[in-house]
């Protein structure tokens, strides 16, 4: 069971690299077909090459890249945070804080799921001009992204219970920050 579940947690990390791997690619095509095949098409007088697939890949990749990175982050405890006050805390208030912390960031990760939900479905029946691709699936991301928050800080709030906030160096935690992970 823990080894599916270690599975499961390492499909998010593992897809935001690849969508980043696949927009570094994507990009490269893209300034090089600009720059240079157009170059290429104007010299031999060759049709012109098209390219407009190039944006919209690029725009799916950083919107997946995007949600669920930051769900990541979150995970992770590696969001900006400024920890002065909540240091000097005594335990149970700290506790109380951070608690209330991940309550809110989970309240807009549901918020961002049922919202993206009701923009997928309206663009479900629009489609890209170059891919020909339903724009749900761009939207999407944001459900996805949405969820993946909920869950996040849900399992942030019982690590922190247990006495290892993500990202967060409590005094006298046995461990913080994302070597829990």
């Amino acid at each position: 069971m823990m080894l599916a579940a270690r599975w499961i947690a390492a499909v998010p990390p593992v897809f935001v690299t690849v969508l980043m791997l696949v927009a570094i690619a994507d990009m490269l095509a893209g300034v090089f077909l600009r720059y240079v095949m157009t170059q290429v098409s104007a010299v031999f007088n060759l049709p012109s090459i098209r390219f407009f697939w190039v944006e919209e890949i690029g725009e799916l990749c950083l919107a997946w890249m995007s949600f669920v990175g930051a769900a990541i982050g979150i995970r992770r405890g590696v969001h900006f945070s400024v920890q002065m006050i909540t240091d000097r805390l005594p335990a149970g208030a700290r506790r109380a804080v951070l608690t209330a912390h991940y309550l809110l960031i989970a309240g807009f990760g549901a918020l961002l799921a049922i919202f993206g939900w009701q923009v997928a479905e309206l663009n479900s029946q629009s489609f890209s001009p170059a891919l020909n691709l339903n724009l749900r699936w761009l939207y999407l991301s944001s459900v996805v992204g949405g969820v993946l928050i909920v869950l996040y800080s849900a399992a942030s709030i019982a690590d922190g219970w247990r006495g290892r906030w993500p990202g967060v160096q409590v005094p006298g935690s046995p461990v913080s920050g994302s070597e829990a992970h």
